[in-house]
């Protein structure tokens, strides 16, 4: 049982009760800014157990920071811990890297080798003829898991420097041709909470 005399001290209320309360807006948002993520990318298995616990933590910070009215310090490590938060979450998920993007490259350069690389590497590539600004162009089309775009990345700088290509966000895909070693990853087949703590040790 805590000392009510601890909890009406000074120490207490001007410098551990902000910290508490700042640590877990920090993780309200956290959870929050995964959970919308989640939702974007089509991952609904793990989202209502992250929200339960985003509203449990949630309702901690603000009804001790309403129970404190007169602490600024309250305040401030309430407004601290949403913006922290938002960071960390961002950050959680890019080091996740959850979901597909697509690549497209335009190019009016010979991509042979490229296309040669990147089929070695198990990557599945559409190639379409087109007509740019300076003439006729070749388009390129990958499907990939996000956790690999930095290695496909490398091949189009290594193959073909100086090349354009652009990104984007894929919700779902169905079949497609991927690098093996995906298959022993956990998303986006297994996205339990066992397995996205792990893999957020790595």
């Amino acid at each position: 049982m805590i000392n009510q005399e601890f909890l009406n001290s000074d120490l207490f209320k001007w410098a551990i009760l902000p910290l508490l309360i700042f640590i877990a807006r920090m993780s309200d948002v956290s959870l929050g800014t995964m959970r919308h993520i989640l939702v974007a990318r089509g991952m609904k298995k793990i989202v209502p157990f992250l929200g339960f616990l985003e509203v449990l933590i949630w309702l901690f910070a603000i009804s001790q920071t309403m129970k404190h009215l007169d602490n600024i310090a309250c305040y401030i490590g309430f407004a601290s811990g949403f913006a922290m938060g938002t960071y960390v979450g961002m950050r959680i998920e890019e080091k996740l890297a959850l979901g597909m993007q697509i690549l497209r490259i335009i190019t009016h350069q010979d991509c042979e080798q490229l296309v040669n690389e990147l089929q070695h590497h198990d990557i599945g590539v559409t190639i379409m003829n087109g007509h740019g600004a300076k003439g006729p162009v070749k388009i390129l089309l990958m499907v990939v898991n996000r956790k690999d775009l930095g290695i496909l990345t490398d091949i189009i700088q290594r193959s073909n420097p100086g090349i354009f290509y652009s990104i984007e966000d894929v919700r779902t895909s169905q079949q497609g041709v991927f690098p093996k070693k995906n298959g022993n990853r956990f998303f986006p087949k297994d996205y339990s909470l066992k397995n996205i703590l792990s893999q957020i040790r790595k």
